[in-house]
C-alpha cells in the first residue's frame, strides 16, 4: 500500500510539473514510471516467491490484476501518459498463474469444507427435538439453504473480484462441489427419513426440506 501511494502520487508530480520543465525527447515521465515500476515489481515478484498465506496471496493477486492496472494506471491524473509508456504487469505470467492455482486450489477446499461442516450442522439439528425455524411463515432450513447458497456465491464473487478468468474458473470447480454437496444431503435425508419417522417434528423437517430444495433449484 504505502509502494502504491508513493508512487501514484509521485509520478503525478511528474506528470503535472516535471515533465514540462524538459525538452520532450527527454522522456522524463518515461524514465520515472519504468524506475518505479521496476522496484514495485521486484517487490512484488520477492513476496510472492516467499512462502505466503492464503490471505497474502489474494491479497498479492488483486494488486496484479486491479488495484496496480486499474486504480493507479488508470487514475485521470495518470493515464494518459502511463499509455505511452508499456510498463507490462506487477508480477511474470507464469509466477502469476502460479499463484492463482494456489489460490484457488485454497478457495475451493474452504467452500468443500464449509458446506461438509454445514450439513453436519443441519444433521445435528434434525436429531434434536426442535421444531425447524419458520421464514415467511413457512419452514425452512436457513442454515442449509441459504449458508450453502452465500458460501458458494461469495468464493465466486471473491475470484471474480482478482479477475474475470479466475472467477470462470473457480466457478467451474464450484459447480463439481456442489452436485456432491447435494448428493451428500440427499442421502443424509434420506437416512433420516427412514430411521426417524417417529421424531417429534418429523413431518415439519420433511417440509423445511422440500422448502429447502426450492431454493437449491
Amino acid at each position: 500500500l504505502h509502494m502504491g501511494k508513493t508512487m501514484k502520487e509521485d509520478l503525478t508530480v511528474v506528470a503535472k510539473y516535471i515533465n514540462k520543465l524538459y525538452p520532450p525527447e527527454f522522456n522524463v515521465f518515461s524514465i520515472y514510471a519504468e524506475l518505479y515500476h521496476n522496484y514495485f515489481a521486484s517487490q512484488a515478484k520477492k513476496n510472492a516467491e516467499s512462502h505466503l498465506e492464503d490471505k497474502d496471496i489474494y491479497l498479492l493477486l488483486s494488486w496484479v490484476h486491479n488495484f496496480y492496472p486499474k486504480d493507479m494506471r488508470k487514475d485521470h491524473a495518470l493515464a494518459m501518459e502511463l499509455d505511452k509508456v508499456k510498463l507490462g504487469s506487477l508480477l511474470p505470467s507464469s509466477l502469476s498463474k502460479e499463484l492463482e492455482n494456489k489460490y484457488l486450489d485454497s478457495e475451493e477446499v474452504t467452500v468443500k469444507n464449509s458446506l461438509s461442516r454445514c450439513l453436519d450442522k443441519e444433521i445435528q439439528r434434525w436429531k434434536e427435538d426442535k421444531e425447524p425455524e419458520k421464514l415467511n411463515g413457512h419452514f425452512q432450513s436457513e442454515l442449509l439453504g441459504i449458508f450453502v447458497i452465500q458460501s458458494i456465491y461469495s468464493g465466486q464473487k471473491r475470484a471474480e473480484d482478482i479477475s474475470k478468468a479466475v472467477g470462470e474458473e473457480l466457478s467451474r470447480r464450484l459447480l463439481k462441489e456442489l452436485p456432491a454437496f447435494l448428493r451428500s444431503y440427499r442421502d443424509a435425508f434420506e437416512d433420516f427419513k427412514e430411521k426417524s419417522k417417529k421424531h417429534r417434528y418429523y413431518k415439519p423437517i420433511l417440509i423445511a426440506n422440500i422448502n429447502t430444495c426450492w431454493n437449491f433449484r
